[in-house]
């Protein structure tokens, strides 16, 4: 969704309604005739939980489980408007125990990470994809085959899921904690591959600096399968964008800050002046107000992950505007403040998740505009910010006495 124009913007909630009835029409047609294409042929059956899975294959799935659910029960945060229902709906959630799903010649299919078992059973549990509560809505089953296949010999560890070849937040979250899974479920495993994302600059620099790039690494993408003497498919580590702090903390040991010494102890983190990209559109006049009161401004996207790390490592205060790269939260010294701008067409809990995860930490959010109707929550997605300079500076000035 991020990529539509603005104006397109409102049609979105029915493209999507068409994208999974297609998926839906088109399976219902492509599983009839799957068997005709041996092991390139689309899912014929699916299991909604990954321990369904494995007691209907018992000779060629395995489920492999270690450690407990985490309850998350988190305290609403203070902001503008009081008590927001987005952050009320993602309060409290519990987080399954993790586990890995151990599959005898599976096969992992797209950018999306699709997991297909020996009998050709698409396992939903680990293979979610946005808006989709259904199986026979995955898009696995818009196209009468799978990729062609290329078969590896040993062991394959996806990473892959939804979101992470095209977002730092999902790439973060998502894909990296996964290998996490596999150490705390299976530890000690030495994997032939790892199948995950590596086209964008950031999957590389982040490879590096957690050292998962010492692996023989395969290259997710739409147009392409492996299928695995035996692949190992972790279970998905942030369900509903929640930050378990397990998640944050082994995010925050694999990726340590290395030099903060001459960062900024209060950055703003902004957006650029492009229209229809999220921008504050007072900028211009907020800037000088804060730079008075020792902010220093940085654009993420224009840096390395490692100075993205260290800068807001070093950072007592943080303010910025809602976007991926608010996902540097995650590496936040103790204690440290934020304030999180939203326009009301697009508000998410998910960096107040994780700043919650952060000892001692304080979080704010200021959110502009009027409520919109039901069920147009999340249209305005790239709509620009648009506050007035005081009630920025008010919100600032408050979150700094704290």
């Amino acid at each position: 969704m991020t990529r539509l124009p603005a104006p397109l913007q409102p049609v979105w909630p029915l493209a999507k309604r068409l994208h999974r009835f297609t998926s839906l029409l088109s399976g219902m047609a492509f599983r009839r005739v799957s068997f005709l294409c041996g092991r390139r042929g689309v899912p014929r059956r699916a299991s909604s939980r990954s321990a369904l899975t494995a007691e209907a294959e018992p000779g060629s799935v395995v489920l492999h489980r270690a450690g407990e659910a985490e309850a998350i029960d988190r305290a609403l945060p203070t902001g503008s408007p009081r008590h927001h229902p987005v952050y009320a709906a993602a309060a409290s959630f519990v987080v399954p125990a993790p586990f890995v799903l151990d599959l005898a010649d599976g096969i992992v299919a797209g950018d999306f990470g699709a997991h297909i078992t020996q009998a050709q059973s698409l396992d939903f549990e680990t293979s979610p994809y946005f808006g989709v509560a259904d199986w026979r809505e995955h898009p696995v089953f818009l196209r009468p085959t799978l990729p062609r296949t290329e078969h590896v010999a040993g062991t394959v560890v996806s990473l892959a899921t939804r979101g992470g070849g095209n977002s730092y937040y999902h790439f973060l979250l998502d894909v990296l904690p996964r290998w996490g899974i596999v150490e705390r479920v299976l530890s000690g495993t030495q994997p032939d591959a790892l199948y995950l994302p590596t086209q964008a600059r950031y999957h590389r620099e982040l490879l590096a600096l957690t050292g998962l790039d010492q692996h023989t690494i395969i290259p997710s993408g739409k147009r392409r399968a492996v299928r695995a003497d035996r692949l190992l498919v972790p279970s998905q580590p942030n369900p509903e964008e929640v930050a378990p702090r397990w998640a944050v903390d082994w995010l925050r040991r694999q990726l340590p800050p290395e030099n903060t010494a001459d960062k900024p102890s209060r950055i703003f983190v902004t957006r650029g002046n492009g229209r229809n990209t999220r921008r504050l559109v007072q900028e211009p006049a907020v800037w000088p107000l804060l730079e008075q009161r020792g902010f220093v401004r940085i654009d993420p996207g224009a840096m390395s992950v490692r100075d993205q790390i260290d800068h807001f490592a070093a950072a007592d205060v943080i303010v910025g505007i809602h976007g991926a790269a608010l996902t540097n939260l995650l590496f936040a010294k103790a204690g440290v403040k934020v304030l999180e701008l939203f326009q009301s067409t697009y508000v998410k809990h998910c960096f107040w998740a994780i700043t919650d995860d952060i000892d001692g930490s304080t979080y704010r959010y200021l959110i502009s505009g009027e409520p919109p109707p039901p069920g147009k929550d999340l249209l305005g997605i790239q709509t620009d910010i648009e506050v007035e300079p005081e009630v920025v500076i008010a919100a600032v000035d408050d979150l700094l006495a704290s």
